[in-house]
């Protein structure tokens, strides 16, 4: 008989997208597809349980399906819907916690994938140039989507220990990005003109929604011969971009401000929809962050298909041109530098 796996956060466009990919797969039985609320879109043949994650009722349908693989993707920073930050913090944080609950007493539980995130190690003045996954924050996130990761973590890495015969993988993802994307970094990036802090120009890491999807079915099966896939390991795409190559590349322009106005700015954009532009959000956009992931390429044995790049294009690609569109920058910057005034009455060359 094949594996019998369940998937938390379906309801949201990556969990449904993962749903339909690992039903593709001949080694997968049945498919439980768990959350709150009716997914909107399509979840092939899956078997849906509307179920809240954060009652003590998700213990009955692991044990109701005889389930050996937990996929857990529900840890997110923004909300459904109408949801308040309230709500997204009980279920990342109250929720693990029902549902490791429920994993420990579960005899069936063989494996467990945890979606998790590099904001585990803050963005900090002193940070190294490089966070591997053995290196400790120097300062630990103190609010947001970023503090709820580091409990979720917590909370994995004490049932780990209890139980060891379970094979643990926690994937931190960088800062996911792609034409569905929803985060609060997204809906930053949508915004038709980028505050940001006034001298800093941070190290931003991005990684494709569809090596997500490949990442977490391949941490959902058996190790490959020569691979491990327990423990824990950094996801990010070749390369890093700064946040003004950001811009350029969106055709968006900046408005640098200082620390306290953005911090004011941010109070501001919240009602706009970025929903966690919490105090972390505004470190990462003035410290960075960049993470090495020699551990996803020789021990997991992935390869992500884009890089942080081509990541970020097919982001803006679906977004549409911003208000100064990359193109007709490069236009304008041609017509003024054709100028006779300029060119001493003689045509000069194009500038790109």
């Amino acid at each position: 008989m094949g594996k019998v796996v369940l998937v938390t956060g379906v309801a949201r466009q990556l969990g449904g997208r993962f749903v339909r990919r690992i039903q593709r797969d001949p080694r997968v039985d049945r498919v439980i597809a768990v959350d709150a609320v009716p997914p909107e879109h399509h979840i092939g043949g899956a078997d849906f349980v509307q179920a809240d994650i954060r009652q003590p009722a998700i213990a009955r349908v692991l044990a109701e399906h005889s389930v050996d693989t937990v996929v857990h993707m529900d840890v997110t920073g923004t909300p459904l819907g109408s949801g308040s930050r309230t709500s997204v913090k009980e279920t990342n944080v109250i929720g693990t916690m029902q549902l490791l609950g429920a994993c420990q007493k579960s005899p069936t539980v063989k494996r467990l994938v945890v979606k998790s995130s590099t904001n585990v190690y803050g963005s900090a003045p002193r940070d190294p140039a490089v966070f591997t996954e053995t290196t400790s924050p120097k300062s630990l996130p103190s609010g947001g989507f970023a503090k709820d990761t580091v409990e979720v973590e917590g909370y994995v890495r004490g049932f780990a220990r209890r139980r060891p015969d379970v094979a643990v993988c926690v994937l931190r993802f960088a800062n996911i990005l792609g034409p569905s994307a929803d985060s609060p970094l997204a809906s930053y990036f949508s915004l038709p003109v980028l505050p940001t802090v006034f001298g800093y120009d941070p190290r931003l890491q991005f990684v494709h929604e569809s090596d997500v999807i490949e990442l977490l079915l391949l941490a959902s099966d058996e190790p490959r011969r020569g691979t491990l896939n327990s423990g824990t390991f950094n996801i990010a795409g070749d390369g890093v971009l700064l946040l003004s190559q950001c811009a350029r590349r969106l055709g968006r322009p900046t408005l640098p401000l200082l620390l306290p106005a953005l911090s004011w700015a941010g109070t501001a954009v919240r009602t706009l929809g970025v929903t966690d532009f919490s105090p972390e959000q505004l470190r990462l956009l003035t410290h960075g962050r960049v993470v090495a992931t020699h551990q996803m390429r020789e021990t997991l044995g992935y390869h992500p298909k884009y890089t942080t790049a081509e990541t970020f294009a097919d982001f803006a690609h679906s977004r549409g041109p911003g208000l100064l569109p990359p193109e007709a920058l490069a236009g304008a910057v041609d017509r003024i530098a054709a100028l006779p005034l300029l060119s001493g009455g003689h045509p000069t060359q194009s500038a790109n």
